[in-house]
C-alpha cells in the first residue's frame, strides 16, 4: 500500500511507499494545483511555469492501492 499526501497550503505532494512515519519517499512534487480523482487513479496536476496559468499531470497512481491523505 502507497501513502500519497496532499499539502493544499504548501502545494506539495508526496509519494511514500508505506504509512506515514515510517516509509521512504517515492516521489516529491512542489507547485501542485490539484490532485484530480479519476476512475481508477489520482493524477497530480502540477502548475506551469509560464503566464497561462495551466496545469500539466505530473504523475498517476492506482486508487487500488494507494491512500491519499489531505493535508490543510
Amino acid at each position: 500500500m502507497q501513502t500519497l499526501t496532499f499539502n493544499t497550503t504548501t502545494k506539495q505532494v508526496q509519494l511514500l511507499d508505506g504509512p506515514r512515519g515510517s516509509s521512504l519517499t517515492l516521489e516529491t512534487f512542489d507547485n501542485v494545483s490539484t490532485v484530480k480523482v479519476n476512475v481508477a487513479h489520482y493524477e497530480i496536476m502540477q502548475k506551469t511555469n509560464d503566464d497561462t496559468n495551466s496545469a500539466i499531470p505530473v504523475m498517476r497512481v492506482p486508487i487500488s492501492n494507494t491512500n491519499m491523505i489531505i493535508i490543510k
